[in-house]
Parts: C-alpha cells; sequence; structure tokens
C-alpha cells in the first residue's frame, strides 16, 4: 500500500468516526423520525508503535447524518470538492470516490480496512451528542464541546490515535 493511499484511507476513516467536526442539528428526513448530524473539520492523527512505522495524519471538512447503525458521511478537499462518500446500515458499509465504489460488511470493517485499526463507532456517536461514553482503550476530552470541539485518544493496545473535531455551530 503506498503512503499515499494510506494517508487517504486513514482520512476516512478518522473522518466517519470524528464526522462530528459541527455542531449537533436535527435535519428531518422523509420518515417520521429526525436524525442527528453534524458539519465541520475533523483531523485525524496515528503514531504506530514500531519505531521505523511513520505517523499518518489527516484533515478534512466533512457532513455527517445518522447513528451507529445507519448514516452518511461526505469528506470535503480544502477546495471544497467531494473526497468521498461514505454510507453504512446493519448489513453494508460503502466507500464512493473517484476511483468508484467499494463495499464492506460492516462499517466496523470500513474503518478497520481505511485506518488499519478499530475507532469505538457507537462513543463517537455520543461524543458527538456530547454523552462521555468510556471506550476500552480511548479517552475523550469534551470540556470545549460547548464551543463545538471534542479531543479522542486512543492510547492502547497498538498506535496511539487522537481524533479532533471542530463543530460548526
Amino acid at each position: 500500500m503506498t503512503l499515499s493511499r494510506a494517508l487517504w484511507l486513514v482520512a476516512l476513516a478518522v473522518a466517519m468516526l470524528i464526522t462530528g467536526c459541527a455542531a449537533p442539528s436535527l435535519v428531518t428526513g422523509t420518515t417520521a423520525a429526525s436524525v442527528a448530524s453534524w458539519r465541520g473539520r475533523l483531523a485525524i492523527r496515528v503514531e504506530p508503535r514500531q519505531a521505523q512505522a511513520a505517523a499518518q495524519s489527516f484533515s478534512a471538512g466533512f457532513e455527517l447524518a445518522g447513528n451507529a447503525q445507519a448514516g452518511e458521511l461526505t469528506l470535503y478537499t480544502p477546495l471544497g470538492t467531494t473526497a468521498a462518500a461514505l454510507s453504512w446500515s446493519a448489513r453494508t458499509a460503502v466507500m464512493r470516490n473517484a476511483e468508484g465504489s467499494q463495499n464492506f460488511e460492516s462499517l466496523d470493517a470500513l474503518i478497520k480496512q481505511a485506518l488499519g485499526t478499530e475507532i469505538p463507532v457507537a462513543a463517537l456517536f455520543a461524543w458527538l451528542a456530547g454523552d462521555n461514553m468510556s471506550a476500552a482503550g480511548w479517552s475523550a476530552d469534551l470540556s470545549r464541546y460547548a464551543e463545538g470541539s471534542i479531543l479522542a485518544r486512543r492510547v492502547q493496545p497498538e498506535s496511539e490515535t487522537e481524533i479532533r473535531l471542530l463543530l460548526e455551530k
């Protein structure tokens, strides 16, 4: 896997997990239920524990709607064009970008493929809602949540991962 592809995959995974870089708001869908949505910027940094492996980082604009069971995440380049569009449900996860479409069996599988590590998706959505849900190996700092800022760090077991979200108000 090339470094640029690895960075892209990390960025996608981070974006999915951190897609809360926006202030929480409710958007009414075509059904009677409301769907949570966020918009903003996200940054992800992965520091491998192996000495010869290089740290990887990614940042993007994002729009996220849904929850851990079903949702959509769109990642944007600095120029505002769509870099990737992700969607998932209980049965599948799909990533679409300029190279085409790739299907995964679940959101966890998509994230693990994209980041090379697992991310606590249920906890991420809780953090976006202002709930400091615990997740094994992760800690979240919601002290600046009212300002639209979320920081989450994974310190074990493999690589240190940091996710920063800046939500639009």
